[in-house]
């Protein structure tokens, strides 16, 4: 067989190169995103492409079609992350999956989970009590420092970052927290649009005191993230932050369940909606004596109506997991995925099908070095080229 081999060279302009721009577009939206960022300094041409809007929206959607697994492992004052593609055999006990390294960045106190491709987090100034905003790509490398906020106090700002689909742009929540009273509240609460001429903070209005909590997701345009009353308390509440009208509203999860959230919560994303997945037993910790999940799904924000699942953990399960165990999410509406809080043995997944009554151990090769390290997995990640 004859197998014709097409070579593009970087001096390409666009008289010279016989390929319709259709098919280049396409040809370049099939390529990982290190391979984009790397293609945009070969030439002006490739450059104009490759930052246009039209392939950067077009791009994402594919990956929204495509999503992976993201890993981050802390290591001293680092996150290194990794990613790789779902497991595809749902029957198989021990498909390992081949980690890709992607970037590091410095570590923070709370993990910066993705959203749409990017990751949002602080840093205290220790000096002189002045905090950073950080966006960070952990695909391409990139990173964006924000405006400044200030603080009188160490670790008393934090953020979320969001993507509003239908304006398509990304906003981030940040809110400085006072500890005057003891109580960590959250006193102000600003905003930001990314990919404006002027980066600026807008203030706004919040009717409830509350603490921010570490553990939130962004879907379809609004921010969900835990609130308690204040740093003490179990949390009760979960803020909504809607991003295109940037205002705040509030989901009480006691007053609907008669009961607060234990430690083992984790927010989801459920077929669209927030779900809040957590263990059913009266422990705050998901480990090998666990016996069922709960799955609390909002239904309608505005009533407080959210609907129950209980997920009853099959025998094996006791035998599989011997380590206490991260809720990493939900594939889908039938597979709940669950990590070690801490990797001491090779890297692996846990993937319990709740139709099927089914728990796979699912390995996972590359990170052999940061076993005992604290680690961290993120369902459905999705790349991102989108020029910061």
């Amino acid at each position: 067989m004859n197998v014709s081999v097409l070579t593009i060279s970087p001096r390409v302009t666009r008289s010279s190169l016989s390929i319709p721009d259709d098919l280049i577009f396409e040809i370049f939206l099939r390529l990982p995103s290190k391979a984009i960022m790397r293609f945009r300094c070969i030439s002006k041409l490739w450059a104009s492409i490759l930052r246009n809007q039209d392939f950067t929206e077009s791009f994402l959607i594919r990956s929204f079609a495509r999503p992976q697994l993201l890993f981050a492992c802390e290591d001293d004052d680092k996150f290194i992350f990794f990613s790789s593609p779902h497991p595809q055999n749902p029957e198989e006990n021990s498909y390992v999956v081949a980690a890709n390294h992607l970037e590091r960045f410095p570590s923070s106190y709370r993990f910066p989970a993705p959203s749409s491709g990017f990751s949002c987090y602080g840093f205290n100034l220790i000096m002189n009590c002045d905090f950073e905003n950080v966006i960070c790509n952990p695909s391409t490398g990139q990173s964006l420092i924000l405006p400044r906020l200030k603080s009188r106090n160490k670790f008393s700002v934090a953020c979320y970052l969001g993507y509003e689909p239908i304006a398509k742009e990304f906003k981030v929540l940040s809110m400085e927290r006072s500890c005057e009273s003891r109580e960590w509240i959250s006193v102000k609460h600003q905003v930001l649009t990314l990919g404006t001429n002027k980066l600026s903070w807008r203030m706004l209005e919040c009717c409830i005191p509350h603490y921010c909590s570490h553990k939130w997701i962004c879907i379809n345009g609004v921010i969900y993230y835990e609130a308690p009353d204040n740093w003490s308390s179990v949390p009760c509440m979960v803020a909504c932050f809607d991003l295109s009208s940037e205002k705040l509203s509030f989901v009480n999860f006691m007053e609907t369940t008669s009961r607060n959230m234990p430690g083992s919560t984790t927010l989801i994303n459920y077929n669209g909606k927030l779900g809040l997945l957590m263990s059913g037993d009266s422990n705050d910790v998901i480990n090998g004596s666990s016996k069922r999940l709960e799955l609390w799904v909002l239904q309608d924000a505005g009533k407080n109506v959210l609907s129950k699942h209980v997920y009853v953990l099959p025998p094996l399960w006791k035998d599989v997991v011997v380590e206490r165990m991260r809720i990493a999410g939900m594939i889908g509406t039938n597979e709940i995925v669950l990590s070690p809080i801490y990797q001491q043995v090779t890297f692996y997944l846990i993937y319990f099908n709740v139709k099927r009554k089914t728990i796979r151990k699912v390995g996972v090769r590359g990170m052999e070095a940061f076993q005992g390290k604290r680690s961290y997995t993120v369902l459905n990640y999705v790349e991102n080229v989108k020029f910061l």
